[in-house]
């Protein structure tokens, strides 16, 4: 019998793809990359070609020794990775790191096999050792441009940012325009003026009571901002003291809600932030977990979700069938359509041919493998089995009401909806409120309960969290969907960004100055419809419609020529702050100097003298609202974001993220926090706000 040898990434997809092969097969791991770009230097000739110069990391010496040793004692060597771009790279990398380039005339010569698959399944691995194929050199070549884009602009732009900035500090072609994203919203928010409006709500009675908002005065609907002030506010209610309340009109209609479309990679990654506040990179490594196999019991490991970096919405027509099954059989027969809903991707680029994350097996359901995984990892099965199930179910139908009612020139103006047939909502529940409202008659008389002004103030955009970062990269074509955690936890990690306490990014002083830096003098690099066009040309590549060397040559001409030009016309930024601190080393000034883990207080005698000191901690003035003794400081984590808390710490754990002003709330007594120029509780369960003033700076 024919001995084979069968390479995938990890262990643990080796150990489920052994379950499935019989005897004269081996299952080994690469443990991910065999081969890079070396880490020491550019790596990439420039002059020639942009010829990459590969290496084998010290910590992949030792793995490739060992497949080198077993693909010598194979006929057949088989490259499983996975099925996208990085996967192909990895078996091309394979393939020259251990020999296996085929030496023609040899009768020695060993079969190369390339096979791909969607899913860890026997079926599915049966089915690809079927049909294997050989190395696609197009995908190859699409990372590889990839890989020496990021390389040219890495390590050719971020030693300019040591020079003209602060060390440590770095670029890229996607993360420096996500950090743009950040900045701009940023700074939208502190150009925002809020401006005050109010509305008006009548309380009816019936069975139940309910609740109508001003709609129009006279043939005029009222916007957002057209009761500018309480003066205004309390005229009307002065006109409607002794309005009668008429209704006028009983709108009804049924509506329908369709369910999702599956999920693809950006999706997950976003609902998963949305329900369960995972970052993208913890989605990622708990989707990897659940695809490469799950010990459940006496069936070994089972790979329970299909391969999770995809932009396809395409479901296979066995997974159709096994849903509609699923369905009749325990959900019901209303439940099950009766032809499959198939969805059409819309993502640029594309892989039809790959599938949508979808469990593999629907009869896994996530109350049958609860047992054997961890709770993230069930919170994360159950929500892609919810979702792939609601897909082939019904819509959910609704009735809605509008009921309107007249008093003289004002118009009022109430909806309510109530759930008819639940749909695809008996599986994949979400966030729908019922308002039910009374039967009642048009001409019918209102008996008014309660007339009630409220005072609102409109509010700036929202900073980005998580998944809006990925939903507005994905939607302008920035990155792809295996770039997004990674570019994420880049820009963290480099400390542009920081997440604050409703998770949601804000940027550090020093994304600030670096995002201004390269906006003004390396503008392609940051512009988001450049970095969607190149994402393009990188599809194109893939696609075997153009070579890869003419699309690094096109980016890297022009951007080296900039970059030598900067070099000599950039002044160094200036972004040290003086102090009245003297040196206790050397007697000179103290410096405030900042980086990206924050600021923090250097000798102005660099680099003769070294010394460098942490802030000094910077009191607001107030006492302690907790243990009445100590008082609030500024302080800063380790990643530099700025919280306040007591000078007493650790006897005293008080602390907040937004600024406290000294004052507790008149509704619950905690203590009032500034966010901008609105005043607001502490508490999270308290409603309490009001407009401030300036904030002024910590």
């Amino acid at each position: 019998m024919k001995h084979k040898l069968v390479i995938v990434e990890s262990p643990t997809k080796a150990r489920t793809i052994s379950r499935f092969l019989g005897r004269g097969f081996t299952v080994e791991s690469s443990f991910g990359h065999v081969r890079d770009l070396p880490s020491s230097i550019l790596g990439v000739d420039v002059e020639h070609e942009f010829q990459p110069k590969y290496v084998i990391p010290k910590k992949a010496r030792a793995q490739v020794k060992k497949l080198k040793e077993l693909a010598k004692k194979s006929e057949t060597i088989i490259l499983a990775t996975d099925e996208d771009r990085e996967g192909e790279a990895i078996a091309w990398h394979l393939k020259h790191a251990l020999d296996l380039e085929k030496s023609k005339g040899k009768k020695t010569e060993k079969e190369i096999q390339r096979i791909v698959f969607h899913e860890i399944t026997k079926g599915a691995i049966e089915q690809a050792l079927e049909h294997p194929r050989d190395i696609d050199a197009h995908l190859v070549d699409a990372q590889q441009a990839r890989r020496i884009l990021d390389r040219l602009v890495g390590y050719k732009l971020s030693p300019f940012l040591w020079k003209k900035v602060a060390k440590g500090l770095s670029a890229g072609r996607v993360q420096s325009v996500a950090v743009r994203l950040i900045v701009e919203r940023e700074r939208e928010i502190q150009a925002f003026k809020a401006e005050e409006y109010w509305s008006v709500l009548a309380r009816f009675a019936g069975k139940p009571e309910f609740t109508a908002g001003l709609h129009k005065i006279g043939a005029e609907t009222i916007d957002k901002l057209h009761i500018k002030s309480k003066a205004d506010a309390d005229k009307i209610l002065q006109e409607l003291a002794h309005a009668t309340y008429t209704v006028s009109d009983v709108e009804k209609k049924a509506t329908e809600r369709k369910p999702p479309s599956p999920f693809t990679t950006s999706t997950l990654q976003q609902e998963g932030s949305r329900r369960f506040g995972f970052s993208a990179k913890q989605t990622m490594m708990i989707a990897q977990q659940l695809y490469e196999g799950i010990e459940l019991g006496g069936k070994g490991s089972v790979g329970l979700i299909t391969y999770m970096r995809t932009d396809s919405l395409n479901l296979a027509e066995t997974a159709l069938t096994a849903a509609h099954d699923y369905l009749r059989e325990h959900v019901g027969a209303a439940y099950a359509l009766p032809e499959p809903r198939r969805f059409k991707t819309k993502a640029k680029g594309a892989q039809e041919a790959h599938e949508a994350i979808r469990p593999t097996d629907v009869f896994n359901t996530p109350a049958d493998v609860k047992a054997y995984l961890a709770p993230r990892q069930f919170k994360l099965y159950q929500l892609i089995w919810q979702r792939f199930v609601a897909t082939q179910m019904p819509t959910a139908v609704f009735d809605s009401t509008a009921i309107v009612i007249d008093a003289g020139a004002y118009e009022f103006r109430a909806t309510g909806s109530s759930i008819t047939f639940d749909g695809f909502l008996k599986i994949y529940p979400t966030q729908t409120e019922e308002v039910i409202l009374p039967d009642v008659s048009k001409g019918e008389v209102l008996d008014l309960l309660e007339l009630k002004p409220e005072q609102h103030f409109t509010e700036p955009p929202a900073r980005y969290s998580e998944a809006s970062l990925i939903k507005i990269l994905e939607k302008n074509g920035i990155g792809r969907p295996s770039t997004y955690a990674p570019t994420i936890s880049t820009i963290q990690d480099r400390g542009y960004v920081t997440k604050n306490q409703s998770k949601r990014f804000e940027p550090s002083d020093i994304g600030f100055i670096v995002n201004d830096l390269l906006v003004e003098n390396f503008p392609q690099v940051v512009d988001m419809h450049f970095t969607a066009i190149m994402e393009g040309k990188l599809d194109k590549i893939a696609e075997g419609e153009t070579d890869w060397v003419p699309v690094i040559r096109e980016f890297y001409e022009p951007f080296a020529k900039n970059l030598a030009e900067k070099y000599d016309s950039v002044e160094k930024q200036d972004i040290d702050e003086t102090t009245d601190e003297v040196c206790d080393k050397c007697g000179k000034p103290m410096l405030v100097k900042r980086s990206r883990f924050g600021k923090f207080l250097g000798c102005s005698g660099f680099p003769e003298c070294r010394n460098i000191k942490p802030l000094p901690s910077a009191s607001l003035g107030i006492s302690c609202p907790k243990c009445k003794t100590g008082n609030v400081i500024v302080r800063n984590t380790k990643r530099g974001r700025v919280f306040y808390g007591c000078s007493r710490y650790p006897d005293c754990d008080f602390a907040l993220w937004d600024r406290p002003i000294g004052e507790s709330c008149p509704t619950c007594n905690a203590p009032l926090v500034r966010k901008g120029k609105m005043i607001s509780c502490s508490n999270k369960e308290c409603p309490y706000t009001r407009q401030g003033e300036e904030a002024p700076t910590p």
